[in-house]
């Protein structure tokens, strides 16, 4: 059975002690692991906290983005060794805190448009970006899951169709594919057949509300989701990727403008939820 996680980010998108007791918590809930966003902190704040998650024997996996000046889609190959290194960084941050997965749209810059539709040349250079980082991944032991996101997030890759063909285009076997509920709500057509495109390279799944809230209070297909996630065999994580307003600058980059459940409800409920799905849809 898959193991389940719960990203920090309800809470804070800096590294610090202030997560301490948050993990702490998380851990007595029932969790297997957190997932932290990957920033500039010095390398050695992420291994204290590695350090600190293996004492309370919870894993831990990663999610992470691009900006415009490490855009790996960019026409310059200035940008796209920026790129290649920047990935590179959150690869050297995420093995000190002994981390097994990066996800995130590090296959494009978050929120920057060319205002056309995604070209030949992109899809090309995204490939060879992330083959490249692939290669510094494999030596860290740690999978890269690229992530399929919404069309007011992101244009290169909207789809599961979409994400599989990068993949297969950069053909690493230390870049696979992650699977968000919440994007997914808005990009797909059906769950099932999104997840079985993606099955052949799938090594993440985020379970996030339509609203971002407390997975099973909104209107995501779930007995969809876990039916077909049951179907495929898949074992990795779930992450429960959930957002407040406890971080404003983060809030604010992502654009959350309001309160959608408490976070700990979202934690204590949502972990309960995620139980009561795998029980019900289990071999």
């Amino acid at each position: 059975m898959s193991p389940v996680g719960f990203n920090v980010l309800a809470w804070s998108a800096v590294m610090s002690e202030k997560l301490n007791p948050i993990t702490e918590r998380l851990k007595t809930i029932g969790y297997d692991g957190v997932e932290c966003f990957i920033g500039d902190q010095p390398v050695a704040a992420y291994q204290k906290f590695g350090g600190h998650l293996a004492q309370l024997g919870l894993k831990s996996t990663c999610v992470m983005v691009v900006g415009p000046d490490q855009n790996p889609v960019s026409e310059s190959a200035k940008v796209r060794e920026q790129a290649v290194d920047f990935i590179k960084s959150a690869i050297d941050r995420a093995q000190a805190m002994n981390a097994s997965v990066i996800c995130g749209p590090m296959h494009s810059a978050f929120a920057t448009f060319s205002r056309r539709e995604p070209q030949p040349d992109e899809y090309k250079h995204s490939a060879e970006v992330l083959h490249a980082v692939g290669e510094y991944a494999k030596q860290a032991n740690i999978i890269l899951a690229p992530e399929a996101l919404n069309r007011f997030e992101c244009y290169l890759c909207n789809t599961m169709s979409q994400l599989l063909d990068l993949i297969r285009r950069t053909d690493h076997s230390n870049v696979r594919a992650m699977f968000d509920t919440h994007h997914a709500n808005m990009e797909e057509k059906r769950f099932p057949d999104a997840i079985r495109t993606i099955a052949p390279v799938l090594a993440h799944v985020h379970i996030s509300e339509n609203d971002r809230g407390t997975p099973g209070d909104g209107h995501i297909p779930w007995d969809d989701t876990f039916k077909t996630l049951a179907e495929i065999n898949y074992t990795g994580w779930m992450t429960i990727e959930a957002f407040t307003r406890n971080d404003i600058d983060f809030a604010n980059s992502i654009n959350v403008w309001r309160e959608y459940n408490d976070p700990w409800d979202i934690a204590e409920n949502g972990l309960k939820f995620i139980k009561k799905m795998q029980a019900r849809y289990a071999g």
